[in-house]
Formats: structure tokens, sequence, C-alpha cells
């Protein structure tokens, strides 16, 4: 367990860093579009600077989670506050669902009644916007890849990030043609994009938090390894589930052999759970083919 805190406290600290700086710019660059928005009469800025603030708040949730997690808890909380992560991942994902079905509905009123786009300063705005969002989506998906807490950051980010490229590309046609469908068109590309991915970071959430399998384990096949170990009779009670992003637990019961040796026989189980499936954390009791026998008979 010491290798998974330390595994986890490093992590931690490189997303807790990641998420600092990508939060502090988004931030920053949320406020010049207000004051470029408000300055210009730019409605599509100002509600832009809106939807920047659903990334500063999501972005704000997962960095808050981070830092609480790497809190030192006290001794009721026995898994820490690793869960805080994956609960933060689960709020922005239900926030992105939420952008995302605003951004269409927007889209589809704006098919009616086409804004006009300021221009110059639109375009300025949305370059600029377009470098942060691309200096905290390189930030964030380093870690993304470790934690769902990341994931769901970096694809508020990647949303935003979009959204600017969108942006240019709407202002440009319509500087150049004067085609007032661009923005909308853009609009309902950026949502379709964002709902798929977003629909497919809460499964993953929703699984961590059911305490269902991680995907990439099958637990029969665990099963398997463990029966084949020597001394091994069977194996019953067998869970497997996630405690957050990349750390791993299993619990279950091994019926020995008569004779078989327990302290080496349980050593090659947790062995096998570590090299095999990366399972470090695993509580398994051993128990003779005998006592088994007699709690499987037992009534509940």
């Amino acid at each position: 367990m010491g290798h998974d805190h330390a595994h986890a406290g490093s992590a931690g600290s490189r997303h807790r860093t990641a998420l600092l700086i990508a939060f502090a710019i988004t931030a920053a660059y949320m406020v010049v579009e207000i004051v470029v928005g408000v300055a210009v009469g730019s409605l599509a800025l100002v509600s832009d600077a809106a939807h920047m603030g659903t990334d500063v708040l999501g972005l704000g949730m997962a960095l808050a989670a981070i830092m609480l997690a790497a809190r030192r808890s006290n001794p009721q909380r026995t898994y820490g506050l690793y869960r805080l992560e994956v609960l933060a991942a689960l709020a922005n994902g239900v926030l992105l669902i939420g952008v995302a079905v605003y951004v269409l509905y927007e889209a589809v009123r704006r098919f009616q009644e086409p804004p006009e786009v300021p221009g110059v300063p639109l375009i300025v705005v949305a370059v600029i916007g377009l470098a942060v969002n691309l200096v905290s989506f390189r930030l964030l998906q380093a870690g993304a890849k470790e934690s769902l807490n990341l994931k769901a950051a970096s694809l508020e980010v990647l949303g935003d990030l979009l959204g600017s490229v969108g942006v240019i590309v709407a202002a440009i046609v319509l500087l150049t043609t004067g085609w007032a469908y661009a923005d909308p068109i853009i609009g309902v590309l950026i949502g379709l994009f964002i709902l798929p991915r977003t629909v497919v970071l809460l499964r993953g959430t929703l699984r961590v938090l059911l305490e269902v399998a991680p995907p990439h384990i099958d637990v029969d096949e665990v099963k398997r390894v463990i029966e084949d170990v020597e001394g091994v009779a069977t194996v019953h009670d067998l869970h497997v589930w996630t405690i957050t992003s990349g750390i791993e637990s299993a619990s279950g019961h091994v019926v020995l052999n008569s004779g078989a040796d327990y302290d080496a026989t349980l050593r090659q189980v947790l062995d096998r759970l570590r090299d095999q499936f990366r399972i470090e954390h695993a509580t398994i009791q051993c128990e003779p083919r005998t006592s088994a026998q007699a709690t499987e008979s037992s009534p509940i």
C-alpha cells in the first residue's frame, strides 16, 4: 500500500501543478474576454466568456479535489480522499453535458437570427484564446491518461480550444463572404464533438463509483490466474475495483489444497496480482478446503 500512496502522491503533485497553471491562465483569459466583449459591444465574446467561466469552475473543482485528496486524512477515512477526484470528474462531466446542450440550443436559435460578428477584435481575442487553450490542454493532456479528474478538465479545455478555432473560422468566413450561418454551424459541430466524449467520461466515472471492475481487467482471468497457483484449490468472493485512477484493489477468499504452505501460496497470489494485473492493494484470505466447504454449505 506504501507504493500506492507514493505513486498517487507523485502523480497528484504533477496533476496539481498542471491544473493550477491551467486554472490561472484560463481565468485571466476569461477576464480579458469580458472586458473586450463589453468594450466593443460583442455579445459573442461575452457569451464565450460565460462559457469560459464554466471551465474556470470545472478546473477549480478539479484542483480543489486534488488538493483535498493530498491532505492528511483522519483514521476513519481508510482510503483517504482519493474518491474526491472521481466525484469532481463526475460533476465536470455533468457540467460538460449542460454546456454542450446549451451550445446546440444557441446554434439552433442563431439559425433563425444570425448575430453580427464584431470582426477584427473578435478574431484577435479568439487567437489569444486559442493560444491559452493550447497551453492548458497540453498541460492537462499528460495527466488525463492517469486521472479521470484531469481527463474531465482536459475535455473542457478541448471544448474551448475548438470553440476558439470555430470562432476564428466563422469570423473569417463572415468577414470575407458575409455568410451569417457560419457561426451557428460551427456551434453545432462543437456541441456534437463534446457530447460523445463526455458520455464516455461519465461512463468511466460511474464504473468507479459503482465499484465495477476496471475495463482492462478481466475478473474471470484474474480468477484463473489465482487458481493456477500451486496449492490453490478454488477462489470465491473475488472482487476487483478502482479506488481512484491508477489505484486498483482486490479482495477474495482462496481455498487451499491439503498440505499447501499458507505463506508461500499467499505470496504467490499477491505477486501474480501485482505483476500481471498491476493490483498493488489486495486483501486475500486463505482458508483450508474443509473450512471453505463449511462456509459455502452454511445458510446465510
